[in-house]
């Protein structure tokens, strides 16, 4: 039986109530909070976001379902380049200096735009995967 989305919303948001809550006033007043965003439409807003995040990793179009991790790869590289560059700032400190500096430029010149909506695009990701663990789609 498939389960209904805003359902799943609700039955998630509730664990997480329970966890974040330990008094048990403010536990049903986040309860109450959570099924206000139900009546208002919120959450199925926030369904209608989701599915189409979910439709994307779906898609038989490589690109499409795999360019959000691809992403995240290049930033694991990024990360990992931290290595390298450590040992050579031990023996060549001042072409490692040259290197960051020119590194440190080139992100600078990325508009705040852009870094904002990859924050976006990143929670989204984080959220379909969310979401395909709670209907069980994922393993």
């Amino acid at each position: 039986m498939a389960l209904d989305p805003i359902t799943a919303l609700l039955d998630v948001g509730g664990k997480l109530i329970d966890k974040i809550f330990p008094d048990p006033a403010q536990r049903d007043r986040a309860r109450l909070e959570l099924l206000a965003m139900q009546q208002n439409g919120e959450l199925e807003q926030v369904r209608v976001q989701l599915s189409a995040i979910v439709a994307e990793a779906q898609s038989p179009d490589p690109w499409t379902s795999r360019a959000r991790p691809s992403f995240l790869y290049v930033v694991y590289v990024l990360l990992l380049w931290s290595i390298p560059m450590g040992v050579l700032t031990v023996f060549r400190p001042e072409a490692a200096a040259n290197f960051t500096a020119g590194f440190k430029a080139w992100l600078s010149a990325i508009p705040e735009e852009i870094i904002s909506l990859f924050g976006v695009v990143m929670l989204g990701y984080i959220g379909g995967r969310s979401w395909e663990k709670v209907k069980g789609a994922a393993r």
